[in-house]
């Protein structure tokens, strides 16, 4: 079962979702297989009463209620799943239970591997955060390091600040035209207007000492 991508938040991003490692199931499994087999052989075999046989069948169920289907059906409906803003854990099929962990919060990434969980490529991911859920255990996480490197580049672009807007840059003034007839321009004219551009804040200090020297350069 998929994450509902309608709990994310506007501006919210999916950046990793998980169910559990396939060997959540492998005992539950097993079990299942065996409690079948079992439950045949005794019926076919050295049980052939009638009642007898419906008690087999009725423990049968029980067993099979009770762990194979339930962890099966856990491992269908769970969800770990990494946002762009949050850490969110979800499992459940008719009752459900939900909990998240704000990137933010989180103070420290570690996971835990055995042998075997580490030839499969399974493993459980502890999360200590600031946040009231404290300190938080996820069991049969899929490739759990790749996970932790995933969860701490997304905390790392969440807690980065905004790229500041870059203020529009004045477009410099055109230069003087020419007077007719060739003669140069008034050069205390074009100062007075340098100036003038320059205290209406057109002109940069910098620009108003470049446009200055170029034109007393030209009438020099």
């Amino acid at each position: 079962m998929a994450f509902p991508r309608k709990l994310l938040i506007p501006n919210e991003d999916l950046v990793l979702e998980l169910r559990p490692h396939w060997v959540a199931i492998a005992a539950p499994v097993l079990v299942a297989v065996a409690a079948t087999i079992g439950a045949i052989w005794l019926t076919l075999g050295p049980i052939d009463d009638g009642p007898a046989r419906g008690i087999v069948w009725l423990v049968w169920l029980g067993v099979m209620l009770a762990y194979p289907v339930r962890k099966i059906v856990w491992w269908l409906t769970s969800n770990f799943v990494v946002t762009s803003s949050r850490v969110i854990h979800r499992e459940g099929f008719i009752a459900k239970r939900s909990m998240e962990i704000p990137l933010d919060k989180i103070n420290d990434v570690r996971f835990e591997q055995g042998i075997f969980e580490r030839i499969v490529g399974a493993g459980t991911l502890v999360i200590q955060s600031a946040s009231e859920s404290g300190r938080n255990e996820f069991s049969f996480i899929r490739h759990p390091e790749e996970v932790q490197k995933t969860i701490y580049h997304a905390s790392e672009v969440d807690q980065r600040p905004p790229a500041p807007v870059a203020a529009p840059t004045a477009a410099p003034p055109p230069p003087p035209a020419p007077v007719p007839g060739g003669a140069a321009p008034n050069v205390t004219t074009e100062l007075e207007r340098l100036a003038e551009l320059r205290a209406k804040g057109v002109l940069t200090e910098e620009e108003f000492q470049a446009q200055k020297a170029r034109i007393l350069g030209g009438g020099s």
